[in-house]
């Protein structure tokens, strides 16, 4: 009796469908947290130089800081330069992927002393006067720093550049101890 052997071949898949397409999913999350970083980045940036410089419609250095001095920040214009910077450089940082652990550091804490001082009183809903706005700012500022700000950015050539736990973290502590610190003066 004579049987025949059949070996089944797995068909050879196009090659350059299949690369493109997983070159093309490769870098859709570095093209997504690019966008993210950039969009949130450079809105929280302008916010901060509506603050210091009054660009975009903002009031400047001196009325904002008057409007710390309302809310029990002594000196008022001092804190306004501090949220302002913060602000700014935070936001400028998370936009390019620079020292990103610290920029989200930077927000997280402004957001935290706006949730203490201003809206926390009013509940959750922004309609409200509420914290959904700075929730979501602070919540956006701790992802970045621990997903990485991804291969589009400055900090792929440092060790903090792959995010982490470590690196949330650290954002989340520095951010916190820098609201504390704030809130005691």
């Amino acid at each position: 009796m004579v049987t025949k052997s059949y070996v089944r071949r797995a068909s050879a898949p196009a090659e350059p469908a299949v690369r493109h397409t997983v070159a093309a999913r490769s870098f859709a999350p570095d093209f997504g947290l690019l966008l993210i970083r950039l969009t949130f980045g450079l809105l929280m940036a302008g916010h901060g130089a509506q603050k210091l410089f009054g660009l975009f419609g903002g009031n400047g250095l001196t009325a904002t800081g008057q409007g710390f001095a309302a809310l029990g920040y002594r000196p008022g214009k001092v804190f306004a330069t501090i949220c302002g910077l913060s602000e700014f450089l935070g936001g400028l940082g998370l936009a390019v992927g620079l020292l990103t652990p610290l920029a989200a550091a930077a927000l997280i804490g402004v957001m935290i002393n706006a949730m203490a001082t201003v809206t926390g009183a009013h509940g959750l809903w922004e309609t409200d006067g509420g914290v959904e706005y700075s929730v979501c700012i602070a919540v956006v500022a701790l992802a970045v720093a621990a997903i990485g700000p991804g291969r589009l950015a400055i900090d792929r050539l440092f060790r903090w550049g792959s995010g982490g736990w470590a690196e949330g973290a650290f954002a989340l502590g520095l951010g916190g101890i820098a609201a504390a610190v704030t809130l005691s003066l």
